[in-house]
């Protein structure tokens, strides 16, 4: 219990903050192990509990609070029935406990791994108590942390003194460690009016059995299923130590879902072994640990709340481990934190960490502190029952092979064609989405019941000269009654599609001497309009393309060319023109017109950028890269340029954007991989768009997997951002409906089909490992065993 005094002093420590710590998923009972009334009763079905500070000195409340999700509240305003009385006391909503030692106050982890914290109910019966039973992703020293924060103020409710100087033997007199097992809640479903006798209840009391609590320190995997075990080491590598630093060592459980506790006193080191090389090293004092390249798909989590540092490890036959390391007080964090961001830092860029400015640096260390332990997403009932109905109606695979004469019963969903599905252009204009597939293009209808239909094939993709390509990027254009097409073998010029016509009817030359490396539309909705110029990019230059211009169709006066290398590598545009430019560096710049210097450049953390994206009105910026996502407010808070976007004014030099680092759990990577046997890959992220639609999610895949973040929790800094829908194969393209963020178009190597976002669930393990008939058709109404319905079938003969 005691060994986690140093969390709490660093949880007491921010006055300003209402709440000294929150659980934020859970369940609220009562619970009345000898009452005639009924063994338990569900209070708040999906609740958060937290500890709060009053006005007055020394006094804390515990606070049990309903969760709504999004929506549910108005409805629920709509339907309340409830008391005048609840209404203007908020009981309905919250229970408010004053923390007192009287509530004898105690947490419990129980053999299964389900977590609970207990008080009693002073205004019920004997024996009654609450419960909040957490979700089961609160890890188990989240809710020892709580428990000891509740300790503490106890204490100083009692002594009228702050509890950061008192001795832990103090505190013993509000541990009820001792006092019987906390019952069971009963499961809701009974009813309540036949519950349990006293008799019974007392009976059922007599067989809980006693139980010691499990903390982090030995928490253990569930009975009959074999607790995850740490590989062997790699040999120690000699060099510079950067950083070096005692800590607690645990281990992610696949199969309890926890960290469990491998060591309680090791030696994490970060040493530099070459020219841009480092090392991790973990040495305990019976056994080295682990050893391993200090690169980016370790994936650092630094959580100042659990003082804990979390990171993946991969052993030498690809399989993925979750480590985390505790450290004894923040001191020590920041110091191993400070070595570890250097190492990868000089790794990724090739430079030395204090050659670059102190804001600089700062900017790096915080982007990667944005991740928190607890991250996964929670549905109620309702809502699991009803993405269930919603997957059976639309989950069916889409052939991309079928032929009209074909049997019912005789689908092939993989053609031997040699090619597969590369990219995704959706239609802004008009309800059609595009995918590429070697030298074809696939053109599939949106229905009004959002699906797909196959539409027409365009067979071959040549040049007016008549030779065949496969393009390497595309775009819509011109009221998505054109398309541009890029060559990878003609990186100087670009060609058009009539989309009507289905063929390619003109080549652009755009410069003899400049490349073009990629393309992006002036504005973000320039696709829906007839005009005619977009943006073009080199690896060291951004200009405006006009197909309207004779010869070249680079317009020289828009040109603004680099000496640097500043190795460009993606663009977007906001609805008024403003442009992000990011680069394989990894910094961003932001302009709000062509021909000019940025107005802002913002830092790299090292990772190349791959994808680009702009929310309409240019508040937020989306930046892809390889394991993470970067999403960068872009509006100034303070200074002379208060209001002023990065794109219309540059930041002061002491206030750089503050990037929020969007990337999987630790845990959740070493899953996939453990799933996949390949590492995280992200596809290029969006944001959902629309003219009439705020952008409220954003969509990357990678391997198998599709991620959509809630950027409302995102933005609110809630612990269950992202969701996630598995599929048998890799997902090659992927986007949202234009318009909206509740379908998603997905293209996998040979298939192409539109999914509910309401069929994606919370990252659990068993949605990560996803069910074992993935990789074969939805057996559904109708249909034969053998095969799919043609009501299922996307017709795509191409």
């Amino acid at each position: 219990m005691f060994m986690l005094r140093n969390v709490s002093k660093y949880l007491f420590g921010d006055t300003s903050k209402e709440a000294v710590i929150e659980i934020s998923q859970g369940q609220l009972y009562v619970v009345r192990p000898l009452s005639p009334k009924g063994y338990s009763e569900l209070i708040f079905k999906d609740a958060a509990a937290s500890i709060r500070r009053t006005g007055q000195d020394f006094q804390y409340q515990l606070v049990v609070q309903r969760a709504y999700e999004e929506g549910e509240e108005e409805l629920a305003d709509e339907d309340d029935e409830d008391s005048a009385a609840d209404r203007l006391s908020g009981d309905k909503d919250e229970k408010i406990f004053l923390l007192d030692q009287s509530l004898h106050f105690r947490s419990e982890v129980r053999e299964e791994g389900e977590k609970v914290l207990a008080w009693r109910d002073l205004s019920g019966d004997i024996g009654d108590l609450y419960e909040f039973v957490c979700d089961s992703s609160v890890p188990a020293d989240k809710v020892a942390t709580f428990e000891l924060a509740a300790i503490e103020c106890q204490y100083e409710r009692k002594y009228r003194k702050s509890a950061q100087s008192a001795r832990e033997e103090e505190f013993r007199e509000f541990s009820f460690a001792e006092e019987d097992a906390i019952p069971n809640a009963s499961p809701t479903t009974k009813d309540t009016n036949f519950g349990p006798t006293s008799a019974d209840s007392a009976a059922h009391m007599a067989k809980e059995v006693k139980s010691s609590k499990k903390k982090v320190a030995n928490v253990s995997a569930p009975r009959g299923a074999a607790a995850t075990v740490a590989p062997a080491s790699r040999p120690a590598q000699l060099g510079e130590i950067l950083a070096e630093e005692n800590a607690e060592l645990h281990l992610f459980d696949f199969e309890s879902g926890t960290f469990i506790l491998q060591d309680s006193s090791v030696t994490a080191a970060v040493v530099e072994t070459g020219r841009w090389q480092y090392w991790l090293q973990i040495r305990g004092s019976k056994r080295d640990w682990l050893g391993q390249e200090v690169i980016a798909d370790i994936n650092p989590v630094f959580n100042y709340e659990y003082l804990s540092f979390i990171f993946n490890h991969y052993g030498l036959d690809g399989a993925a481990y979750s480590w985390l390391l505790r450290f004894k007080d923040q001191e020590r964090l920041e110091k191993f934190q400070e070595g570890l961001m250097q190492a990868l830092w000089e790794q990724l860029n090739e430079m030395k960490w204090t050659k670059i400015k102190d804001q600089e640096r700062d900017y790096v260390t915080e982007a990667f502190n944005d991740l928190t332990m607890d991250e996964a997403h929670h549905e109620d009932e309702e809502d699991e029952q009803e993405e269930e109905a919603v997957e059976d109606e639309d989950d069916g695979q889409r052939s991309e092979n079928y032929d009209t004469d074909e049997s019912e019963d005789d689908v092939d969903v993989h053609p031997d064609d040699g090619n597969v599905n590369s990219q995704l252009a959706v239609g802004y204009k008009h309800d059609r989405s595009f995918v590429v597939r070697g030298s074809k293009i696939g053109v599939f209808k949106h229905t009004p019941n959002n699906n797909l239909e196959f539409s027409t094939n365009i067979s071959k993709v040549e040049t007016p000269k008549g030779r065949l390509f496969s393009p390497k990027k595309v775009m819509l254009h011109a009221e998505d009654s054109n398309m541009v097409l890029q060559d990878e073998a003609n990186p100087n010029s670009l060609y058009r599609m009539d989309l009507e016509y289905g063929k390619v009817v003109d080549e652009w030359k755009i410069h003899d001497d400049i490349p073009v490396n990629t393309f992006a539309p002036e504005t973000k909705f320039a696709q829906m309009s007839a005009a005619q110029p977009f943006l073009g990019l080199s690896r060291n230059a951004l200009y405006r393309i006009d197909p309207r211009v004779t010869g070249n169709k680079l317009v020289e006066t828009d040109l603004k060319q680099y000496a640097s290398k500043n190795d460009f590598s993606a663009a977007a545009t906001t609805e008024k023109g403003y442009i992000a430019v990011a680069s394989n560096k990894g910094d961003i710049r932001l302009f709000d017109r062509l021909g000019i210097n940025a107005k802002t450049h913002i830092p790299a953390l090292g990772e190349p950028i791959i994808g680009v994206d702009t929310s309409a009105d240019g508040r937020w910026i989306l930046a892809t890269c390889r394991t993470y996502l970067l999403l960068i407010d872009a509006l100034q808070k303070d200074g002379k340029n208060e209001g002023k976007l990065g794109f219309e004014k540059s930041f002061a030099k002491e206030s750089k954007p503050q990037p929020r680092r969007l990337g999987l759990q630790p845990s959740h990577v070493a899953q996939f991989q453990h799933e996949t046997k390949t590492p995280i890959s992200f596809t290029p992220a969006k944001f959902n768009t629309g003219l009439d639609a705020s952008e409220t999610s954003i969509i990357t895949a990678t391997g198998p997997f599709i991620i959509t973040w809630n950027l409302k929790k995102v933005l609110a800094g809630r612990k269950d951002p992202y969701t996630i829908k598995r599929y048998a194969e890799e997902v090659k393209a992927d986007n949202f409906k234009y318009g909206s963020d509740k379908n998603v178009i997905v293209a996998l190597p040979n298939e192409v089909n539109m999914v509910a976002k309401q069929t994606f669930k919370k990252p659990t393990r068993e949605s990560i490992a996803g069910p074992g008939a993935l990789s074969t058709p939805r057996r559904s109404a109708g249909a034969r065993v053998s095969g799919l319905r043609k009501s299922e079938i996307v017709n795509s003969p191409y």
